[in-house]
């Protein structure tokens, strides 16, 4: 599945997954659902995925694996 995702591709959580703010270091809970772009893929399908605030500002980065994103095709 993981050979599927690419760099920049739009993903979506599949579960809550709690990380802390980017900027601030403060605890946060991305939720199921929560939308992020791929921007680096890792072995053994691990993605780093930036998620952005509306104002299209980084607040957090998680380390994800492949069975918990899905992908979003146009």
């Amino acid at each position: 599945m993981f050979m599927d995702i690419h760099v920049h591709d739009s993903v979506a959580l599949l579960e809550d997954s709690p990380t802390t703010h980017y900027a601030t270091g403060k605890p946060v809970v991305l939720h199921q659902g929560e939308v992020g772009t791929v921007i680096i893929p890792y072995k053994e399908g691990t993605f780093e995925v930036k998620f952005e605030g509306s104002d299209g500002r980084a607040f957090a980065i998680l380390l994800v694996t492949a069975d918990r994103l899905k992908v979003l095709r146009n």
